[in-house]
């Protein structure tokens, strides 16, 4: 029975600070008084609405709800709190401190999610976040919904409890009974189809440009008339990219927990996010309110797709500045800086004029001006920042009857190959490609021989490169010579490096 006097209980949740969870400490202080339910702590109206819930979830899973004064804190004040996921904390808590089982139960206990009114526990965002704050915090076990605890188990360390209801909850921090072990589950592993290189036919440079792309994890442009398989290549790179190493899954899988899309496992697979030219910058780079990852962190360590790069609304698009150099975004909102990952690869298509046509014959219906504006809609400085920029015609009928060149199967294997000696050279660094390598890794690890000093030299003295392109140049030529299997770059890979940020055309496109 609940006991007359004035009673305190703590439990810890967490809190998602941009992917980062932080620690809450829920404490609820139960004393007589006229009947009140107060929640302090920097709360949003999602937070303080969680009093209903939780009253009728304590009443409707056969507790009592107690008729005096409840004050309860989520501490640190400091910390703005959103979201339902502290519903479960605060009902246990409440219980705990109502006398309804001992608080000292809740001691070595996590506990997250919402709560529903007739008592059922519901999935939260950011649970993987969630559960490596756990661990971080060494605490023990974790109480979250029973759907996602394979997303919680794929933390070593910490024991995860599933339960799908407010009294399940009681009898696993109480021990009356526990629910059984959870194992963590892959999603998108063996088996998931992808579109195939093998549906490709002709685009032998295009092809080339791809491989050298995700060999690197470098941005690539595609531009040429509609028609000609710009977006059917776009949407085949996934096949040829290496698979994602645990850490980099784990990486996903918390940006899309903390996104919302609830997952029940880890995320095998890269992500490849494709969104609508009508995308505003929030929705591309991450914000809202409360702040939410956008499409740039939804494909970290994967592919971010732009069809038809010149329609996205100006702000959007350079909006993507920041994020492509420096594979992360802050958002400030209130007084708060978060911070999302965005390393992926920008793979964008285009057309080269309004009509699409320019260069074809005499398709071209627009005027010279026209085709000038269109050009302008994208930045000298976003064009800097993309490494491969390829122009794509069509294939020729023979092309279109003949055999594909290469399949996905043998590119990725040639993809996996470059990729480990970029991992075997990269040990010790931050870099996980050479898309990555910062101005101080290039002078450290590239390596290049006489004649490929002058080249670049010379590209870089005639204006044709920017101190960043001569940079991007580097890294491009860098994973060519991976590709080869040689250690020093050699000029025939400068000069490729070269041609494939020059966008000459297909025609002329073969490497000197």
């Amino acid at each position: 029975m609940p006991s007359l006097g004035a009673m305190l209980a703590r439990v810890t949740t967490f809190a998602i600070d941009g992917v980062e969870p932080r620690r809450i400490v829920v404490e609820v202080d139960i004393r007589p008084g006229l009947p009140a339910f107060t929640i302090v702590g920097l709360a949003d109206t999602a937070v303080r609405e969680s009093r209903e819930r939780v009253r009728a979830a304590i009443q409707n899973s056969g507790y009592e709800f107690p008729q005096r004064r409840i004050t309860a804190n989520l501490a640190p004040a400091s910390l703005r709190k959103v979201g339902p996921g502290f519903d479960a904390a605060l009902a246990l808590a409440v219980l705990a401190a109502s006398g309804q089982f001992d608080p000292a139960r809740l001691r070595d206990v996590a506990v997250y999610g919402e709560l529903s009114l007739g008592g059922e526990l519901r999935p939260a965002a950011g649970t993987l976040a969630v559960a490596e704050g756990a661990r971080r915090h060494r605490i023990p076990a974790l109480v979250v919904p029973a759907v996602q605890a394979p997303e919680a188990s794929l933390i070593d360390g910490i024991r995860v409890l599933g339960v799908s209801s407010l009294r399940g909850a009681v009898d696993a921090v109480t021990g009356r009974a526990l629910p059984p072990v959870t194992g963590p589950s892959v999603l998108g592993g063996a088996g998931t189809i992808e579109p195939d290189l093998a549906e490709v036919r002709g685009q032998g440079f295009a092809l080339h440009a791809m491989e050298v792309a995700a060999a690197g994890g470098h941005n690539l442009l595609l531009s040429g008339p509609p028609g000609t398989g710009k977006t059917m290549l776009a949407r085949r790179l996934p096949s040829i990219l290496p698979p994602l190493r645990r850490e980099d899954a784990i990486e996903v899988t918390r940006v899309h927990s903390v996104a919302g899309l609830h997952t029940a496992g880890l995320i095998a697979t890269r992500p490849f996010r494709a969104p609508h030219h009508t995308i505003s910058a929030a929705g591309l780079v991450g914000g809202g309110s409360p702040p939410r990852p956008g499409e740039a962190s939804l494909a970290h360590r994967g592919v971010l797709f732009l069809d038809e790069l010149s329609e996205f609304q100006r702000p959007a698009i350079e909006a993507l500045r920041q994020p492509l150099e420096d594979g992360r975004v802050t958002i400030v909102r209130g007084q708060r800086a978060l911070v999302f990952p965005t390393r992926f690869m920008l793979v964008a298509a285009t057309n080269p004029c309004p009509c699409g046509f320019a260069g074809v014959g005499d398709r071209c219906s627009c005027s010279e001006p026209d085709i000038r504006r269109y050009e302008r809609r994208l930045s000298g400085p976003l064009l800097d920042r993309i490494d491969l920029l390829v122009d794509v015609a069509g294939p020729s009928e023979a092309e279109l009857r003949a055999a594909p060149l290469t399949d996905s199967a043998t590119v990725r294997d040639r993809v996996i190959l470059a990729r480990q000696r970029q991992l075997h050279r990269l040990r010790g660094t931050r870099a996980a490609c050479n898309a990555e390598l910062d101005a101080g890794l290039l002078q450290k690890l590239v390596r290049l021989d006489e004649a490929a000093h002058a080249s670049l030299g010379d590209a870089y003295r005639g204006g044709a490169l920017s101190a960043r392109g001569r940079h991007r140049v580097l890294r491009v030529a860098r994973t060519i010579a991976d590709l080869a299997g040689r250690e020093v770059v050699t000029r025939a890979d400068v000069l490729e490096a070269l041609t494939l940020r020059q966008r000459i055309g297909v025609a002329q496109a073969a490497p000197a």
